[in-house]
């Protein structure tokens, strides 16, 4: 018996030990992604779509698929089968379903938006027609599919399907000056949206916004390139007190051909329009430029009368979203955070309040729409825990409120058109992403994707789970989730590596899969740290109260949080107190550079990647939304500025940033480099030519970023000590 038990032992010792670390070149060459559904889309009737690409005949398609039995119905279109396109990227239906705009060649801009070649493919006669020779961006079909409206070179033009012919809506689009149709950058980043035109319910009407960038001040980028010389990127950028875009807002008339602006009174921004379901009637919109005050106007296009039917007004600020919604009888579904948690409220179509459709201490997360037959909305929220995500149904009268996902974790769904399926992703940081299909009741059906493979995959390395829990300090109560070495001892002292993001309404702790962060994090604890995250003030998801207190004051707050989670953490036996790190990217990139400076005693490194080092320099959308300007709060911007206190650094610093940021720009890194020679403090600097914010384009730059920061933290945080090691201190 004995001789079994040793060779039993013996052989899980082996097991354990022939287990891998992860090693940074798997986490960048993909080796652990997961399957997804590609490109879902909910059609008419209970199908819905998904775009494929075939390997053997390298060639894309959109298949159609069955709600009720989730089999194949057919294939919509094969590039193998059109002779003028042998692929494409994107699709998008008319309203009836009979015709396609297929993308090809997209060409990215910023963020959201990019440039492309579209067609249009007749589903019945099954022939292809070209919208433009040029590439265009955003083509759109009218309501009753008779043409497609689209932007080019800063102007907007309708395509007649029916007879080819084009007309240029407007004439004075000009870069840097005036353009129509397209948000400009500052609203392409912070309200989200590219496409700032809007067909009417009947076709007959075509609103549109205008920016006139004239006055913005411009900003400039040197592009290395590939060429003998560097060539010069231009682009109008509004930094926080400047000038914004003056923006208007107008309606096309398709039929008269004319083209009249609208007056909707005082206002700095029109972050969304969008036509009610009275085919005359506009909803645009529109925030003074403290962003607390928002209005919903209803504006009839034939009169150009404009009415306000909703007004919030905050003391801090008013977020923009998309869950408004019209009902048959144009009342609308909008949230709303006025309580101090965002809901979901239901207004009549004179903007009188019919019913507060959810309540209580947590935050609907998103809203999927309405099932008017049986008048009952769907939406997701945090009732489950706040970092967790669970679909739920409730009734107009705000009753019979329903559960439809069980499993905690993070669910997301993508609903049927018509709400009776709803195809859900869960994922939990011990679950990788598994799709599957539920009717409106919340009954599971059928599996439909899984990523098992994935997991006997990683069963063959060293991998440790994350442990949820709350962190208490001097400050707050904050959710975090910490990762220790797979074969931690508690006896042992470890260093600590800290990791956030800490923005505005972000959330870094959540229940969800893996992302690559999290594998490089596996990496990390395996090499002897432990990591943990810690969602600090100001982060989202736990009330308005919670969020928005930081206003005024953007990073103070958000570093005290991450030095005193620092500080209660290496109260623990097992953490090295001597031996505390910190990193972030962006946002986080501005808190890990002040946490070392300002938090001297408690980090002894910290990596900053792409960093906002002055809030002088950011846009004006983001940074008022939490500062105002700086003419009005000099203070709130200077005093959490590193760069003006960059005398403070005595520990290790590695400053990271690409050259071709047009979000955060180099200049950031570049000015606290400056104050960082002057006060003569060494630090380390790495700079990734014409990198976007995201530091990812080229081959292998993710990798080179990532093995440069492995080394950096190897080398300057220190390593796990014995019980022996530590009776000698």
């Amino acid at each position: 018996m004995k001789k079994i038990l040793i060779l039993f032992v013996a052989i899980t010792s082996l097991a354990t030990a022939q287990k891998k670390d992860i090693t940074l070149d798997e986490i960048w060459n993909g080796s652990f992604r997961t399957e997804r559904m590609n490109s879902l889309n909910s059609m008419n009737g209970d199908f819905y779509t998904l775009l494929n690409f075939n390997r053997t005949t390298r060639s894309t398609s959109v298949d159609k698929y069955s709600y009720q039995t989730l089999e194949k119905i057919e294939s919509i279109v094969d590039s193998k089968d059109l002779a003028d396109l042998k692929y494409f990227e994107s699709y998008e239906f008319n309203n009836d379903e009979t015709k396609l705009l297929l993308g090809v060649d997209a060409e990215p801009i910023y963020r959201h938006s990019s440039l492309g070649v579209f067609y249009v493919y007749d589903l019945v006669s099954k022939t292809l027609q070209l919208v433009d020779e040029e590439k265009i961006q955003e083509p759109t079909f009218s309501p009753d599919s008779k043409k497609v409206a689209y932007a080019k070179n800063n102007n907007i033009y309708i395509k007649n399907l029916e007879n080819n012919e084009v007309t240029q809506v407007t004439t004075n689009g000009l870069k840097n000056s005036i353009i129509n149709g397209i948000c400009d950058w500052v609203y392409e980043e912070e309200f989200a949206f590219v496409r700032a035109f809007e067909w009417s319910k009947d076709s007959e009407n075509l609103a549109f916004l205008r920016f006139d960038e004239t006055e913005v001040p411009s900003f400039s980028m040197d592009i290395t390139g590939k060429n003998l010389y560097p060539t010069q990127q231009v682009f109008k950028y509004p930094k926080a007190g400047e000038k914004n875009a003056v923006v208007t807002l107008h309606i096309y008339n398709i039929s008269s051909k004319n083209n009249k602006e609208i007056n909707i009174g005082e206002y700095e921004y029109i972050p969304r329009i969008k036509w009610t379901n009275n085919a005359n009637i506009l909803c645009a919109t529109t925030l003074n430029r403290h962003q607390n005050d928002l209005k919903l106007h209803f504006v009839n296009a034939t009169t150009s009368e404009a009415k306000v039917v909703l007004n919030e007004i905050d003391k801090a600020y008013v977020d923009i979203h998309d869950n408004l919604t019209f009902l048959s009888d144009n009342s609308f579904i909008w949230t709303s955070e006025k309580d101090g948690f965002n809901h979901i409220y239901h207004y009549s179509k004179e903007g009188e309040l019919i019913k507060q459709l959810t309540s209580g201490n947590w935050e609907v997360t998103n809203f999927y729409g309405v099932n008017e037959k049986t008048k009952t909305a769907y939406y997701q929220s945090v009732e489950d825990g706040s970092i967790n995500r669970t679909i739920y149904a409730v009734g107009f009268n705000g009753k019979n409120k329903k559960r439809l996902t069980n499993a905690s974790g993070t669910n997301s769904a993508s609903f049927s058109k018509n709400k009776n399926y709803f195809i859900n992703t869960f994922s939990d940081a011990n679950t990788p992403t598994i799709y599957t299909l539920h009717n409106s009741k919340g009954e599971q059906l059928k599996e439909i994707l899984n990523n098992n493979t994935l997991l006997e995959k990683l069963s063959t390395y060293n991998l440790s789970k994350k442990e949820f829990f709350t962190l208490k300090t001097e400050t707050g109560e904050f959710n975090a989730w910490m990762i220790k070495p797979s074969n931690f001892d508690a006896t042992k002292e470890y260093p600590l590596f800290m990791t956030q993001y800490s923005g505005p309404g972000s959330q870094s702790v959540s229940n969800k899969w893996n992302s690559s962060n999290d594998y490089w994090f596996q990496h990390l604890a395996e090499k002897g740290y432990i990591v943990v995250c810690v969602d600090g003030r100001g982060t989202g998801f736990k009330g308005a109260e919670f969020k928005k207190a930081t206003y005024l004051n953007l990073v103070k707050y958000e570093t005290i949080d991450q030095i005193n989670a620092a500080n209660e953490l290496a109260k623990r036996p097992y953490i090295n107190k001597n031996e505390i790190g910190i990193w972030g990217w962006s946002f986080g990139g501005h808190m890990s550079t002040n946490c070392l400076l300002k938090g001297p005693d408690t980090f002894k490194m910290a990596i900053a990647v792409a960093p906002v080092t002055s809030w002088r320099f950011y846009d004006t959308v983001y940074t008022e939304r939490f500062l105002r300007t700086p003419q009005e709060n000099p203070a709130g911007y200077d005093d959490n500025s590193p760069i003006n206190y960059a005398d403070k650094l005595t520990g290790k610093f590695l400053l990271v940033h690409g050259s071709g940021d047009d979000n955060v720009h180099v200049q950031n890194t570049m000015r606290l480099t400056n104050a960082l020679i002057e006060a003569n403090k060494p630090f380390d600097q790495a700079i990734y030519p014409d990198r976007t914010h995201g530091i990812y384009r080229g081959k292998n730059t993710r990798l080179h970023l990532y093995t440069k920061m492995t080394n950096f933290i190897e080398e300057n945080l220190g390593e796990t000590k014995t019980p022996v090691e530590l009776l000698k201190q």
